[in-house]
């Protein structure tokens, strides 16, 4: 696909909703006894991922498409073995956390998925799932993998890496741990979207210093959520109107969550001009509006306690760092190479495409900025990462000559109408 350079962006958009809380909000739901509503959807084959898993689990999901499922949950234990594998395509987020309500039921569960996440390290949720007492097997240290479920028992643990992936599967598989809680030391706080629904359900969750802890329950009430939109769908659009001179962008009943923006902080520490206002909260998460308005940017640091914050929108910080006035670095930021793609490789190959001056490090990169569009002109190749996909194509709009984007289609893993919604608010 190509991407055509833009002048502007102009216009006011409402993103889908988060995709980590859809994808927890439908497991929570199938281990609640009832039927729960599920607002604001987040629709994409990531989150899609989750509806077929539990669905090959016997749970009943009413979907019509849209942005309201219901789901007929089958209780804490009710979940049934499946006479197949459970293909978990490339959502990472439902591997890893199925995998914690699964250590808690009886059965035998085989988890997959495609190439990308069949390489994504799973012995990261296997080890601590193991010590609370479920038989677990990984492929080679990844997919397929393999849970016998039953008793488990609470463990304090923590992972060697931030990771909200671990933290929840570890606080899912505590639900089912009798006999005191279940604890996460975290010294780098991670995403909180799971303690944040837990305790919207009425779930015992406590937070003290380093630690999350859960106690087990007996049941899961059934509940109702409403999603706000995703802050990382709404993260390139953010960053093409900071850039793109005569843009004004309004994006409404945006996630801002703190531990999610912190894409958000570190661009105002480069001076752009983003104003936050209406905040509200929506089932628990903090909400607000956006207005988005171009600014001349400064260089800055990326430390890496920041990281966890902003992992997903580093892509985008070094393309705003490109065309930024001085040098930025990033530390810290190894997890990178175990995403879809390893996205130090694949962010340095894209922007240097486009003629951004980037270094890539062991755990992150260096990139040398230059307050005007980027040559362009070249090719970015998503490799099947939907981060990169949208990378490009948001480069290819702020660059003289635009971008050809390779594997355009990625973007719909988590946003099938990114490029739609991206059209209706270009100026050229």
């Amino acid at each position: 696909m190509k991407v055509e350079p833009a002048a502007s962006v102009e216009g006011a958009i409402a993103v889908p909703g988060v995709k980590g809380i859809s994808q927890r909000a439908v497991l929570l739901g199938s281990v609640a006894d009832g039927e729960s509503e599920i607002r604001g959807f987040g629709r994409a084959e990531d989150t899609e991922a989750a509806i077929r898993v539990v669905r090959d689990l016997g749970v009943e999901v009413d979907d019509d498409g849209g942005d309201i499922l219901r789901v007929h949950g089958a209780g804490l234990r009710g979940l049934r073995e499946p006479e197949g594998v459970l293909d978990c395509g490339n959502a990472g987020t439902v591997m890893r956390l199925a995998s914690g309500i699964l250590a808690g039921q009886e059965g035998r569960f085989v988890l997959t998925g495609d190439e990308s996440l069949s390489r994504r390290p799973q012995e990261r949720i296997a080890k601590p799932l193991r010590e609370m007492g479920a038989r677990v097997e990984t492929t080679d240290g990844g997919a397929p993998v393999l849970i016998e479920g039953g008793q488990l028992r609470p463990i304090r643990y923590e992972p060697p890496m931030a990771s909200a992936q671990v933290k929840s599967a570890v606080l899912f598989a505590g639900l089912y741990a009798d006999g005191g809680p279940t604890t996460v030391v975290e010294r780098i706080p991670s995403r909180d979207h799971t303690e944040r629904l837990l305790r919207d359900l009425g779930v015992p969750v406590a937070r003290r210093g380093t630690d999350v802890s859960v106690e087990s329950v007996q049941r899961l009430a059934p509940f109702r959520v409403e999603i706000p939109g995703d802050f990382s769908a709404a993260a390139p659009f953010i960053l093409a109107a900071t850039l793109l001179h005569g843009s004004e962008l309004l994006v409404e009943g945006v996630n801002i969550n703190p531990l999610r923006t912190g894409f958000l902080d570190v661009l105002e520490r480069m001076r752009a001009n983003i104003a936050v206002f209406n905040r509200r909260g929506l089932s628990g998460e903090p909400v607000a509006d956006l207005e988005v308005r171009p600014a001349e940017l400064v260089a800055t640091v990326v430390r890496r306690r920041e990281v966890p914050a902003l992992i997903d929108e580093l892509p985008l910080f070094a393309l705003a760092a490109g065309m930024a006035r001085g040098e930025s670095v990033v530390h810290g930021a190894g997890e990178l190479r175990a995403k879809e793609t390893d996205r130090i490789e694949t962010v340095t190959n894209a922007l240097r495409a486009l003629g951004v001056r980037i270094t890539p490090s062991d755990d992150g990169f260096r990139v040398r900025g230059v307050p005007t569009r980027p040559k362009g002109g070249g090719v970015v190749h998503a490799e099947g990462d939907h981060r990169i996909a949208m990378l490009g194509a948001i480069g290819g709009l702020v660059s003289r000559a635009g971008a050809e984007v390779e594997g355009a289609e990625s973007v719909a893993v988590s946003f099938p109408g990114f490029f739609d919604l991206l059209e209706s608010v270009t100026q050229r």
